[in-house]
C-alpha cells in the first residue's frame, strides 16, 4: 500500500512539473544606448522563484555569465566584467515567479542573444531572449583629400557612433545619388559602426551633401566647391598653400551658411504674419488665440510629477523611481514620459506657450484624442502627434523625422493650432521667430497639448512648465 501511494506521489510531481514552462518575449527587445532595459523572464503558472537559481547567460559569447541568483542571493564571482554592477534581478518579484533581469547604463556591447535558465530541485527550462541596441551616431565630418592627376577633387566623409549600421549617401546640388569611388565601414563592440564614403568631383562653386540615415535618425553635412580649390592642383608651387586656401574656403563657408540661416530667420520672422511684420505684433496676433492650459494627472506616466496648479511637470527623483506603481489606468503613458493638457479643441485657432528652459531631453506639441498611448512609439503625425523636440541634444520635427538647424537654444517654445487650416506652427516666443509648421494635416477629432520628458526608462533634468497668457 505504501509503495502504491509513494508511486503516485511520483507521477503526480513528474505531470505537475511538466506543466511548468519558463517564457520570454516573442519579439526581440529593442533599447537605446545609454538607457536602462528589462529582459522579460517569468514562470508560467506562477510559482515562487525564490528557492530556485536563475542564471542569465550570453549565448553569443560561448555562455559567458551575465547574472546568477541562487540560494536567496546574488552570485557573481564569474560575471563577466562588463556586466559588473549593471544588472539585477527584482527579488521582490521572485514570489510571483518573475525572473525577468534589469540591465543599466546600455552599451552597444550589450546586443546579443540571452538566454534566462531556471532550475528547482526536481525541474528545469530556459528561454532564449534576443536584445538589440539603436545608438545614433555623431554628425558627420567632410574632409578634402587632395587632387587626382586629371583635376579631380577628393572629398572624403565619415560619421562614426552608429548601432545598427546606418547608411550613407552623397548628394549633388539638385538631391541626386552620387556613386562612391571607395567605402569602408568599421564596427567596434564599444562605439558602434563608423562609415566613410569617398567621391571625386569636378564642378566648381557647387554644393556637395553628406547624409547619413538609419531608421527614423538622419543627420547631415555639407561643403560646396570652389574654383580656387580646382586651380590650384595645376600649380606645384601653389600646392604648398593648399591646406592654407582650403581652410580658408571652409571658414567663408561656414560664415556664408551662419549668414544665410540668419537670413533665412529674419525672412521666416517676416513671414510669422504677411498684414503683421513686427515682433510686438505677431505676438499680438497670437496671443489673442491664447487658452488656458492644465494637465490631465490621470494621463500621466507613473514617473512623472504634475504640480498640484497642473501647470508644471518633471520626472520623479532617484528615490522615488524605486518606488513601486501599480497605477497603469487606460489614459495613463506607461513607456513614453507623456501627460496631456485637461482642455481639448476641434476648431478654429489656439494657441499656448511651455518654459522648456533647463530639460535636457523634451517635446512639445498637440496630439489626437484616440491617439496611442501605450507601448513605445515616435511622437510624430503618423502616430497622432504633431511635436517638435530636443533628443540626444539635437532638435527634430515629429521627434526624429526631421533634423532642425536652431540657431538660438530656445528657452519657450509657442505652439499655434489652425484647425480649419489643418496647421500646426512652432515659434520662439522671445523673437516670435518661426521655427516648423506642419501644414495640410488631417484633424478629424480634438487635439489636446502634450508634454514629453523622454520614455522608457531614461529621466530628463529640469521640468516643463505652462506659461500664463501674458
Amino acid at each position: 500500500m505504501k509503495l502504491i501511494c509513494v508511486t503516485l506521489l511520483i507521477i503526480t510531481g513528474i505531470a505537475q512539473s511538466d506543466e511548468y514552462e519558463v517564457i520570454g518575449p516573442s519579439a526581440p527587445v529593442m533599447t537605446v544606448s545609454g538607457e536602462d532595459v528589462i529582459l522579460p523572464c517569468s514562470i508560467k503558472p506562477n510559482i515562487s522563484a525564490v528557492n530556485m537559481r536563475v542564471q542569465w547567460i550570453r549565448l553569443d559569447l560561448k555562455g559567458s555569465i551575465v547574472h546568477r541568483y541562487e540560494d536567496h542571493k546574488d552570485i557573481n564571482t564569474n560575471q563577466l566584467q562588463s556586466y559588473r554592477g549593471r544588472t539585477q534581478v527584482f527579488k521582490e518579484e521572485l514570489e510571483k515567479g518573475n525572473t525577468s533581469l534589469k540591465l543599466s547604463r546600455v552599451q552597444i556591447s550589450d546586443e546579443g542573444l540571452y538566454k534566462c535558465f531556471v532550475q528547482s530541485e526536481s525541474w528545469s527550462d530556459d528561454v532564449t531572449v534576443n536584445v538589440t541596441v539603436e545608438a545614433v551616431g555623431r554628425l558627420p565630418v567632410i574632409t578634402v583629400d587632395g587632387f587626382d592627376a586629371s583635376g579631380g577633387l577628393h572629398l572624403q566623409c565619415e560619421s562614426k557612433g552608429w548601432n545598427p549600421e546606418p547608411d550613407l549617401v552623397w548628394l549633388n546640388s539638385e538631391g541626386v545619388t552620387l556613386t562612391s569611388e571607395s567605402t569602408d565601414t568599421h564596427r567596434d563592440d564599444t562605439d558602434g559602426f563608423s562609415v566613410k564614403h569617398m567621391i571625386t568631383v569636378y564642378n566648381t562653386d557647387t554644393k556637395y551633401h553628406c547624409r547619413v540615415r538609419m531608421n527614423h535618425h538622419m543627420m547631415e553635412a555639407e561643403i560646396i566647391t570652389s574654383s580656387k580649390m580646382f586651380l590650384s592642383w595645376r600649380s606645384s608651387v601653389i600646392l604648398i598653400s593648399v591646406a592654407v586656401v582650403l581652410s580658408v574656403i571652409l571658414i567663408i563657408v561656414f560664415v556664408c551658411k551662419k549668414r544665410e540661416l540668419q537670413r533665412e530667420d529674419q525672412r521666416l520672422q517676416n513671414e510669422c504674419d504677411p498684414i503683421q511684420r513686427t515682433v510686438e505684433k505677431v505676438t499680438s496676433l497670437l496671443r489673442k488665440h491664447a487658452v488656458n492650459v492644465t494637465l490631465d494627472a490621470d494621463s500621466a506616466h507613473p514617473r512623472l510629477i504634475v504640480s498640484h496648479e497642473g501647470k508644471q511637470v518633471r520626472c520623479k527623483d532617484k528615490q522615488h523611481e524605486r518606488e513601486k506603481n501599480e497605477d497603469t489606468g487606460q489614459n495613463k503613458f506607461d513607456e513614453c514620459l507623456c501627460v496631456v493638457g485637461n482642455e481639448g479643441f476641434s476648431s478654429g485657432c489656439f494657441y499656448y506657450e511651455v518654459q522648456v528652459k533647463g530639460a535636457d531631453r523634451w517635446c512639445v506639441g498637440v496630439t489626437r484624442e484616440s491617439a496611442q498611448r501605450k507601448g513605445r512609439f515616435f511622437l510624430n503625425p503618423q502616430n497622432g502627434y504633431w511635436t517638435v523636440c530636443l533628443r540626444y541634444g539635437h532638435y527634430w520635427a515629429g521627434e526624429n523625422l526631421s533634423f532642425l538647424y536652431l540657431s538660438v537654444k530656445p528657452e519657450r517654445i509657442g505652439v499655434f493650432v489652425d484647425y480649419e487650416k489643418r496647421r500646426v506652427s512652432f515659434y520662439y516666443v522671445k523673437s516670435m521667430c518661426h521655427i516648423h509648421s506642419f501644414t495640410d494635416q488631417s484633424f478629424t477629432e480634438k487635439l489636446y497639448p502634450v508634454f514629453s520628458l523622454g520614455y522608457g526608462s531614461y529621466t530628463s533634468s529640469g521640468s516643463l512648465i505652462i506659461c500664463d497668457r501674458s
